[in-house]
C-alpha cells in the first residue's frame, strides 16, 4: 500500500471546508498511514482539537512552542519529522502569507523549517480564486515547488457555482497514493528526461521573423510533473512568457536550429519529449537590415531542422523512450499515426488545434496518446497541468513496467 507506514502532516487552517479534514484523517487511518496534525487558529474555529485527536490518535498542535516539553521546539521536530506536508483548506490568505515567507504562526514557521513536500489544497470562493493577487501569489508558490491538489468547479459554501471548491477527501487520497508511487518509481529507475517546449522564431530581418501560436504550456507542464516525480529534468524552450518549473534545468533558445543544438549537447538522455512546435520552414538568407516591402516580395525558404526525427532515427544517443506531438486540424488519428511512422518516434500526442478554447494559447488541452503499438489513450478536455500528469504517469508505468534502464521498448 502506498501509504502505509507513511508520515503526514495535516496543517488544518481556517476555512468552511475545514471539515472535511475529519474524514480525510479516517480514510488515511484507514490506509494505514500515519498522521500528526496542526491546527492553525482559524482552524479551531472550525473544528476542535478533541475530534482531531479522537479521530487521529495523536496530539494536536497548534502553538510555535510547546508547553509541555520545553526541550522540543515544535516546528523544527514536525518539520524534521513527516514525509509530506498537506495543508487544507489553503484560502487566499494562506496563500498569500505563503508566498510572502510569513512565519507568524506554527503553521508557516514549519513549512519554512521544512524540505519535504508542502501541497496545498485550495478552497475559497471563485472570484477570490481568479483574482490575478491570488493567481500571481500561487503562481510563486509553485515556481518554489510547491503543488496543489484543486480547486475543483462546483457548489460553493456561499451559494455561488464555479472553481473554488475544496477537492474531496477520497481525491486526496487517491492524490497522495499516486504522489508516492511515481516518486518510489522514478527514484529507483533513476530516469533522465529532455523536453522540448514552445515556439522557435526564424528570423527574416532584424524585426520580422516567422513562428507559430504555440504558447509552451504543455511543454512547460509535462517538464514540471515529471520533475516533482523524481526525473531528472531539462527543460529546452523557444521563446515564453513562463517562468521556470520548480527543479527543472531550463535552457532557453530561439531559432529550431539553437534548439537542435541544446538537444543535441543534453544527451544521452532516457526520455525525450518534443513538445516543442519548431517552424517548419527558415529563410534562406537573413537581413542584417530591415528589409523593405519591395524586397520583401520574394522570399525563399528551406526545410527547418527536424529535432523530433533526428532524436528518433540517431541510433548511437537514441533516447529509450521518444515522445512527438501533433498538432492537426484535421484527421487527427490517421495524421498522427502518419507522423510517428515516419519519424520513427516511439508514441505521439496529437491534439486537434481547430478548437480555439483549447491547444494553443489555451490553459486546457484535449489530446490522443498514440504507443508504438497505436493504442489510443484519448483524454477529453482537461487543465495541460492534468493532462501533463497523465503523460508523466504514462511514462513512468512504461519504464517500471519494463523494468529497464537498457532494455528496447520493441
Amino acid at each position: 500500500m502506498e501509504l502505509k507506514q507513511k508520515k503526514i502532516l495535516l496543517i488544518i487552517g481556517g476555512g468552511i471546508s475545514s471539515y472535511k479534514a475529519l474524514d480525510l484523517i479516517r480514510l488515511l487511518k484507514k490506509n494505514q498511514a500515519t498522521i500528526k496534525t496542526i491546527l492553525t487558529p482559524n482552524g479551531k474555529k472550525f473544528v476542535t482539537e478533541l475530534s482531531i485527536s479522537s479521530i487521529s490518535e495523536e496530539k494536536v498542535y497548534s502553538d510555535l512552542f510547546s508547553s509541555n516539553d520545553k526541550s522540543k521546539m515544535n516546528h523544527i521536530f514536525l518539520a524534521r519529522w513527516c514525509d509530506v506536508i498537506l495543508y487544507l483548506p489553503a484560502t487566499a490568505n494562506t496563500i498569500a502569507r505563503l508566498a510572502d515567507g510569513k512565519a507568524d504562526d506554527l503553521a508557516l514557521t514549519t513549512i519554512l523549517a521544512s524540505t519535504k513536500q508542502t501541497i496545498l489544497v485550495p478552497a475559497m470562493n471563485t472570484k477570490m480564486w481568479l483574482n490575478k493577487f491570488t493567481q500571481n501569489n500561487f503562481r510563486r508558490l509553485l515556481e518554489n515547488g510547491f503543488l496543489n491538489i484543486g480547486p475543483v468547479e462546483g457548489s460553493l459554501a456561499c451559494g455561488e457555482k464555479g472553481e473554488g471548491r475544496m477537492s474531496n477527501p477520497e481525491d486526496i487520497v487517491e492524490y497522495l497514493k499516486n504522489y508516492f508511487l511515481y516518486k518510489n518509481m522514478a527514484k529507483k529507475l533513476k530516469l533522465k528526461a529532455l523536453v522540448t517546449a514552445g515556439p522557435t522564431r526564424e528570423y527574416i530581418d532584424p524585426v520580422r521573423f516567422i513562428s507559430n501560436e504555440s504558447s509552451g504550456k504543455q511543454g512547460y507542464e509535462i517538464a514540471s510533473s515529471l520533475a516533482n516525480m523524481g526525473v531528472e529534468t531539462t527543460l529546452i524552450s523557444g521563446p515564453t512568457n513562463l517562468h521556470k518549473p520548480y527543479d527543472v534545468k531550463l535552457v532557453q533558445v530561439t531559432s529550431g536550429k539553437e534548439m537542435l543544438i541544446e538537444t543535441q549537447k543534453h544527451l544521452p538522455v532516457d526520455i525525450a519529449v518534443c513538445s516543442a512546435a519548431v517552424s517548419d520552414y527558415v529563410p534562406i538568407s537573413y537581413s542584417k537590415k530591415k528589409m523593405k516591402k519591395k524586397q520583401n516580395e520574394n522570399l525563399n525558404f528551406k526545410k527547418n531542422e527536424d529535432i523530433l526525427e533526428f532524436l528518433s532515427k540517431n541510433n548511437f544517443q537514441r533516447p529509450k523512450l521518444v515522445v512527438g506531438f501533433s498538432a492537426e486540424t484535421e484527421k487527427l488519428i490517421e495524421h498522427s499515426i502518419q507522423k510517428k511512422d515516419n519519424k520513427n518516434c516511439d508514441w505521439i500526442v496529437g491534439n486537434d488545434i481547430s478548437n480555439k478554447k483549447i491547444g494553443f494559447n489555451s490553459d486546457f488541452n484535449s489530446v490522443s496518446i498514440i504507443n508504438h503499438k497505436n493504442e489510443i489513450e484519448n483524454i477529453e478536455k482537461n487543465s495541460k497541468k492534468y493532462i501533463a500528469n497523465i503523460i508523466s504517469k504514462r511514462i513512468i508505468d512504461h519504464f517500471a513496467k519494463k523494468n529497464i534502464h537498457g532494455k528496447s521498448i520493441n
